[in-house]
């Protein structure tokens, strides 16, 4: 067993300051990914080609992400933080170079396999760390300052994919991790100190399996239905069935499991429940708008990706903005509250993308963005302080690692049901409208409006064909956002009113 730092005479030789800025830099590295590669897709697919694998390059790191992160937290509880958050970090740095080093799209997506299995490591023990090193009445703040490095990678994110990208080359995208991760290794490694008792466990390897499978033929069904399969054809249902009966057996293996994965006792706590729910809801609309607003400004809108990232930059200056006051705000006037205020802001936000259209222009769609990023901040800020509030510190570990589990599945699952509404909503558009159009049009037709050079060159009957195809299509998707906008809100009202912080 670990022993608690905050219980440990140990936490006198962890200095506190330094281990804070090495996880908040270990934690830029996961949150960057999403926002740093969404603004260089498009110059990926331009070079690379494959735009029907375009939601791959996404689910593959969400769902070793998601696959991994219970399994993390919970070795954190048996064997220590440290330890595990430095393996995550390596494994995650090794996917880095190989994706920078990617020649197809199947690569790159083989690639981030190997990166999602050691980012699953860093953001719930990075989080679980700074539970563990400042007291209950530090952690509002503390948590704020860590929510905050989700809006600075944002607005950091865009900025350097742009630059990267039109300067210098998508590849050092990914190499950029490179000798940041090796700083957060160096100070977590020296800085931070543990107690680790030596003692027998037995890890849950079966529940592990059993997850995967469950969530993997789930992300299949829904990354590939509507497009390459029917939703009622063979292998649609026979892989969900497959999902569904691979998590009964999870459920029962975990309730059975002498050190489960997720042990689900900690679901009975509503708080819990309600704040992982939400963050599962709110998972699916942050990959939904970082996955393909920068096809969109720069597909549809013309715009040069720096122009692109600047669309999301504004939800990162939300992001921290409203991190920095949640630790205040629930202070003052409780946790629900906060959250409530956060759940406004992201309706509003939803409302914005789907009236959002080509000549509107790149700035209604960056305060679109930095409404979801005032949410994001109130909202992901409160749930994590009030789950690491409500459970003691032997399932700290995994009580955080649960909340970061519903996240990445929400952006497993949003990637994967988004990308193919989207994939569907263009070839249907495509079947429909496209008679007068002489051309056999696929959904990786929408290349040509991701390359400059081959946008250039087309009839300007195709090209304003291909851009009100994708415009429709993205609209649908943004609908769809909208909805999971206001399921998050109803959640949020289901929060109990006596709670505080």
């Amino acid at each position: 067993m670990v022993k608690a730092l905050s219980e440990d005479p140990s936490r006198r030789k962890t200095n506190r300051p330094i281990v804070l800025a090495s996880i908040m830099l270990a934690m830029f590295l996961g949150a960057i990914e999403g926002t740093i590669i969404s603004t260089a897709m498009p110059a990926i697919v331009g070079e690379l080609g494959g735009f029907s694998l375009y939601g791959w390059v996404f689910s593959s790191y969400l769902l070793m992400n998601a696959v991994t992160v219970l399994i993390y937290g919970k070795l954190s509880d048996l064997f220590g933080r440290k330890p595990i958050l430095l393996f995550g970090i390596t494994i995650f740095l090794i996917g880095s170079i190989l994706c920078g080093f990617a020649e197809s799209m199947t690569m790159l997506i083989v690639f981030r396999f190997i990166q999602g299995f050691g980012a699953g490591a860093i953001t719930p023990i990075a989080t679980t760390i700074v539970g563990d090193i400042y007291t209950k009445e530090e952690r509002a703040n503390i948590q704020g300052y860590l929510s905050s490095v989700w809006g600075i990678s944002a607005i950091a994110g865009p900025a350097l994919g742009g630059i990267l990208v039109e300067y210098v080359s998508w590849r050092f995208v990914f190499w950029l991790n490179i000798p940041l991760g090796i700083l957060a290794m160096i100070g977590v490694g020296i800085f931070l100190y543990e107690n680790v008792e030596k003692k027998r466990h037995r890890v849950d390897y079966a529940g592990s399996v059993l997850m995967m499978i469950s969530v993997s033929c789930l992300m299949f069904v829904l990354v590939e239905g509507g497009t390459r399969w029917s939703w009622l054809s063979g292998e649609s249902l026979g892989l969900l069935t497959v999902s569904v009966v691979a998590f009964i057996f999870f459920y029962f293996q975990e309730k059975r499991a002498e050190e489960p994965i997720m042990p689900f006792s900690i679901w009975k706590e509503r708080s819990i429940f309600i704040a992982n729910m939400t963050s599962l809801t709110t998972g699916i609309m942050l990959i939904g708008i970082s996955s393909f607003l920068p096809t969109f400004v720069q597909g549809v809108m013309e715009q040069p990706p720096i122009i692109a990232g600047f669309t999301l930059t504004t939800m990162s200056i939300g992001w921290p903005i409203a991190s920095t006051f949640a630790g205040t705000l629930m202070l003052k006037i409780g946790f629900r509250t906060t959250s409530l205020i956060g759940g406004v802001a992201l309706i509003l936000g939803s409302i914005l993308f789907i009236t959002l259209t080509p000549d509107a222009g790149p700035i209604w769609a960056a305060v679109g963005s930095f409404f979801v990023g005032l949410g994001m901040g109130l909202t992901s800020t409160t749930f994590i302080v009030t789950i690491q509030s409500t459970v003691d510190w032997e399932r700290r570990g995994i009580a955080t690692a649960s909340n970061s589990f519903m996240r990445n599945l929400g952006n497993t699952i949003g990637a994967a049901l988004l990308g193919g509404i989207l994939n569907s909503q263009i070839l249907r558009y495509f079947k429909e409208n496209g008679q007068e159009i002489n051309a056999n049009l696929t959904v990786d037709s929408i290349n040509i409006l991701l390359n400059p050079n081959e946008r250039n060159r087309i009839p300007d009957s195709l090209l304003q064909f291909l851009q009100d195809g994708l415009t429709y299509s993205l609209n649908i998707v943004y609908f769809a956002v909208l909805i999971i906008a206001v399921i998050s809100f109803v959640l949020i009202l289901l929060l109990p009113r006596e709670k505080k912080v």
